[in-house]
């Protein structure tokens, strides 16, 4: 009788393994197997304004007086880039500026193997980490900024980025004659009125 019960405990042990096996088993196939994310589930850009230029206002202050006022310049539609412009060339002052504004709505993307879609705001987060420049304190959203002045101490260009939720802008400003703290002044201003209008 002993004997047939000890048979009778391998055969429960041994099956009690099997089972186990197969439920690990089933676990594995369940994550290499899960099923996949469908394109509906990842988000997409939102939809810029199409005035978005127009809507970041009078910018003429911030360039040399022309014959022809500056004005933003809107290209793009998925990312808006917004450009003005006073050469030398256009008046007798022999001063010069430009300013570039990029709009940039981010979307989702596909996730690593079996995790969830990335979010458009951590898709606009990674790619304001890859900008260069300095991080600035005391401000609403994060930003970074990047000086490079020229000559004398009255040539800058200042670029700076600021990412709030899924949206990344980034101007570009350069200006001569201009002090740094105005044009890095004028460049926040600037990316703010962006970051507001496209929201």
């Amino acid at each position: 009788m002993a004997k047939v019960t000890g048979v009778a405990r391998r055969v429960v042990r041994g099956t009690a393994i099997a089972c186990g096996v197969a439920a690990v088993a089933g676990v594995g196939f369940g994550f290499a197997a899960g099923k996949p994310v469908s394109p509906d589930e990842i988000a997409v850009a939102r939809k810029l304004p199409g005035d978005l230029c127009e809507r970041i206002g009078d910018i003429s202050a911030l360039l040399p007086k022309a014959t022809t006022p500056a004005a933003l310049v809107q290209t793009g539609s998925t990312e808006v880039h917004c450009h003005a412009e006073v050469a030398a060339s256009q008046q007798t002052t022999y001063t010069s500026g430009t300013l570039d504004i990029y709009v940039t709505p981010h979307a989702g993307k596909q996730g690593g193997a079996n995790q969830p879609p990335l979010r458009p705001d951590t898709i606009a987060r990674q790619a304001f980490d890859r900008e260069t420049g300095q991080a600035l304190k005391d401000r609403p959203y994060p930003t970074k900024v990047d000086r490079s002045g020229r000559t004398g101490g009255q040539d800058w260009s200042i670029s700076v980025a600021v990412v709030r939720d899924d949206l990344v802008v980034r101007v570009e400003y350069s200006a001569h004659p201009v002090t740094k703290e105005k044009a890095e002044q004028a460049a926040l201003v600037i990316a703010d009125r962006a970051i507001w209008e496209a929201k």
